[in-house]
């Protein structure tokens, strides 16, 4: 009988066993629920649009309906529609300061495909991955790898980009360094020096490499948030600052966020030929490609940079009011008084702002202890569901957040910063 009752078990690989969740949608969750309940809760927490906010391009959904009216419903090229890669590498060329083939460009099914096909491609199991944190998803993959984590925790003295300095230490053990600018969940960018610097240490190290004939150490650079730049902010790449990082770069790019298309799923990865084929081979084996429609529909947009430049700059001008709405309500709360704060908007949809709430009382007199009690006290009592920088891998202890303007309305913006200061104002 116990036999019988052990072998019912149900069994599953390791890797699975022990696969942590997204902390992001957990929350998200917790506040769908109150939600469900009827109550007013200003969701800032998912990276993501509200397409009654800000639909995809008008142009884009006709392509895409048109495509499926034709019957474009078939497989796509195994590394991506060649009209698709063709109108990419043009948009690269025109608009981002980059040149890459179309046999140096691989579609897939948004961005994650495509470092999940990185990871795979030139990390090893056992191998070392070094990234900040707080970003987005790195441990995870990293796990999914079975590879080895060196997290870089960063500060908000530099606006929690990392420091040549601070990764120079890891470099030698490394397989990948992973990074991401414009920087999710931060919305701040490197600098031209930060990342010039990093680039040095990375072309100096892979000299090493050469001579004693060993894998070298690759660069992941998701800029899927390139065009969401603000006011002067510039967005730098470390194969225009130093072109000998051309044969040791991998980007992860797509239309996802500069486009408010998140659900479309057509992204894309550009590096080396022969990493890129290899790329290739892998997700023809995972199936992770765009759907063919939209890949046609987004070749067919990009090859009017005229239409994508005046929705970028429409959407731009959205997101930095909001933007520039929550910051300018943050430093209005800190100069009454309140432990708040925020670091300037530069980029993407996310401002990073701080509640340094610990240690203070509520009207019931329960003491906020922990960076999930001030979390919940901003949810409950606010009614503003926001994201801790530990979702992200900071310390648990971190008192900065993610603040995501994606899905709120710019009249949202006042309602916020109106709940947050009587919230504030409760506590002692």
């Amino acid at each position: 009988m116990d036999i019988k009752k052990e072998s019912s078990t149900p069994q599953v690989s390791k890797l699975a066993e022990h696969i942590i969740g997204s902390e992001i949608i957990k929350l998200a969750a917790e506040v769908n629920e109150k939600i469900k309940q009827g109550e007013k809760v200003y969701n800032l927490t998912i990276g993501d649009f509200n397409p009654t906010v800000f639909p995809i391009p008008a142009e884009l959904k006709q392509y895409i309906q048109e495509a499926y009216a034709e019957d474009q419903t078939n497989y796509p090229a195994a590394d991506g529609m060649l009209e698709l890669r063709q109108a990419v590498s043009q948009l690269l060329s025109k608009r981002g300061d980059l040149e890459y083939a179309t046999d140096e460009i691989v579609i897939t099914g948004g961005a994650r495909p495509a470092i999940y096909a990185i990871f795979k491609a030139v990390v090893d199991p056992g191998d070392a991955v070094i990234f900040p944190v707080p970003s987005w998803n790195n441990n995870h993959y990293t796990y999914l790898n079975n590879a080895r984590p060196i997290l870089i925790e960063t500060s908000s003295d530099n606006n929690f980009m990392p420091r040549a300095e601070e990764i120079a230490p890891f470099l030698p053990e490394a397989s990948l360094l992973a990074l991401c600018s414009p920087l999710n969940p931060t919305g701040t960018v490197f600098s031209k020096e930060d990342l010039e610097q990093i680039c040095d240490l990375v072309l100096a190290e892979n000299k090493k490499r050469l001579l004693l004939g060993v894998k070298p150490l690759y660069v992941m650079y998701d800029q899927i948030y390139w065009p969401l730049t603000h006011g002067s902010i510039e967005h730098y790449n470390p194969v225009s600052l130093r072109p000998e990082m051309r044969e040791y770069t991998l980007f992860v790019d797509g239309i996802s966020k500069s486009l408010a298309a998140t659900g479309v799923r057509v992204g894309w990865t550009m590096g080396p030929k022969f990493v890129i084929n290899k790329i290739k081979s892998i997700l023809t084996h995972v199936g992770a490609w765009a759907p063919k429609a939209e890949q046609l529909a987004t070749a067919k947009y990009l090859n009017e940079l005229s239409d994508y430049d005046t929705y970028l700059n429409h959407i731009k001008s959205e997101i930095n009011a909001r933007l520039v709405g929550f910051y300018s309500g943050i430093q209005s709360l800190k100069a009454a008084g309140h432990k708040v704060d925020a670091i300037a908007p530069e980029a993407a949809i996310y401002l990073t702002v701080q509640f340094q709430l610990h240690g203070l009382k509520t009207e019931s007199g329960h003491v906020l202890e922990t960076t999930q009690d001030v979390t919940k006290y901003i949810l409950d009592e606010a009614k503003v569901a926001i994201v801790p920088f530990y979702a992200f891998g900071s310390s648990d202890d971190s008192s900065w957040y993610r603040l995501s303007v994606g899905t709120c309305k710019l009249e949202d913006v006042d309602g916020v910063i109106s709940n947050l200061k009587a919230a504030l104002q409760k506590l002692r």
